[in-house]
């Protein structure tokens, strides 16, 4: 070895010679991140091509490269199924070098990827499925739950409507376990805090008909009626319960799994009324106004939905942490993930926990009246605060193995 070569080899041993070490940190000449999505089903509307948009504004604004490298965004549909999402995580990360993988709408299609990912040391960032499962049991040292789950839509929205007074529940809930963890969650909430169960009842999924269940809630006289359900189960029962005139009674109506296109589908003069919970709202201030401008441009005049915020935070923040790490190696970068902060238009102070759970403020909304609505797209109140600590699991009691005990 020359003296010149051996002089070279000490300084990038040392970390003296930034440019040349950055580089060799880098697995390609490209940073690439999957939105792995559902394009044309179900849940294409809350996320779809919208996360796309997101995740592409998300590496616009971070200037389009990290450590110096490009960053490229590739997307496909995982039709929901279970083994085409896992099929397409292989064939990205095994194949493609596909670095890190955001959205999957379908918690049966997240907990696939994720085990990919864990498999292979590739980050996953979930921010569409509801799974709490993701940071319980099934936790990964390099996955990630960055919007919502079913303990906020559930125990947290409960906690939140019963501090506004509602303390009486009617709980009409879909047939299968989805709808139960919801029933059950919201249940305990009830209990917990004092209040108590009218009566219940579950229908069928993909039920035409509410009018029997809808009935049976009048006839109960709870101050709330809660729909542990989703989809167009959610849409036609309160298109329904719209019909009954239950909110203009005087009972509330609260879905633990409604999104805003939901509302904008159904219409104000059907919706007025319904009570949610979000984890972000495009109307909150400057910034998510801002935001929301830009989107709707490239996305056909629509405003974003909590989701498609959710990721372009996620991607913003993932690419902060390759810079930080000085590295795109998927468990160096989760770790640089777990150690800052999130803020941005999406959150404040946010969070990321052990168990890579995205801990911030979630919010309890209500449909507004159509002569409150200033516009198309104008169609929440916020009501009140959920904070962090109480709109999500606690740490301990999630059984994520990667939590000191």
């Amino acid at each position: 070895m020359s003296i010149r070569s051996g002089a070279f080899a000490l300084f990038v041993a040392l970390g003296l010679v930034p440019a040349v070490a950055s580089a060799q940190q880098v697995s390609d000449d490209i940073v690439r991140v999957g939105v792995l999505t559902d394009m044309t089903g179900p849940y294409a509307d809350f996320a779809g091509p919208g996360s796309v948009v997101a995740a592409r504004l998300a590496v616009e604004d971070h200037g389009g490269r990290a450590l110096g490298r490009t960053v490229e965004v590739v997307f496909s549909d995982h039709q929901n199924r279970p083994d085409v999402g896992a099929a397409t995580a292989r064939r990205w990360i095994d194949t493609e070098r596909v670095d890190m993988i955001i959205d999957m709408p379908n918690s049966a299609v997240a907990l696939a990827v994720q085990q990919i990912g864990r498999e292979r040391n590739r980050v996953i960032i979930n921010t569409s499925a509801a799974s709490t499962e993701l940071t319980g049991r099934q936790c990964s040292p390099v996955g990630f739950h960055w919007v919502s789950d079913s303990f906020a839509l559930s125990t947290g929205t409960t906690r939140a409507v019963m501090e506004q007074g509602g303390r009486s529940w009617f709980l009409l809930t879909v047939d299968y376990e989805g709808g139960y963890a919801l029933e059950r969650a919201s249940e305990a909430a009830v209990r917990a805090g004092g209040g108590t169960v009218a009566g219940r009842v579950r229908h069928p999924l993909n039920a035409p008909d509410f009018s029997s269940f809808l009935l049976q809630a009048q006839a109960s006289r709870a101050q709330v009626v809660a729909l542990s359900n989703a989809g167009t189960d959610t849409i036609n029962a309160i298109k329904q319960a719209g019909e009954f005139g239950l909110t203009r009674r005087g009972q509330r109506l609260v879905g633990m799994f409604v999104n805003i296109t939901d509302i904008r589908a159904l219409g104000l003069a059907t919706a007025q009324g319904v009570v949610a919970t979000e984890a972000w709202y495009w109307d909150q201030n400057d910034d998510t106004r801002a935001f929301a401008r830009r989107f709707a441009e490239r996305h056909r005049g629509a405003m974003p939905t909590q989701y498609q915020a959710g990721i372009y935070s996620a991607v913003r923040h993932y690419l902060r942490a390759i810079d930080a790490a000085g590295t795109d190696d998927g468990p160096a970068v989760a770790a640089k993930m777990r150690e800052l902060p999130v803020n941005d238009m999406f959150t404040r102070n946010g969070r990321v926990r052990e168990d890579g759970r995205h801990v911030h403020d979630m919010f309890l909304v209500e449909a507004k009246r159509p002569e409150d609505s200033r516009g198309e797209w104008d169609l929440y109140r916020i009501l009140a605060t959920i904070p962090a600590e109480q709109a999500f699991r606690p740490l301990a009691e999630g059984g994520c193995p990667l939590v000191r005990q």
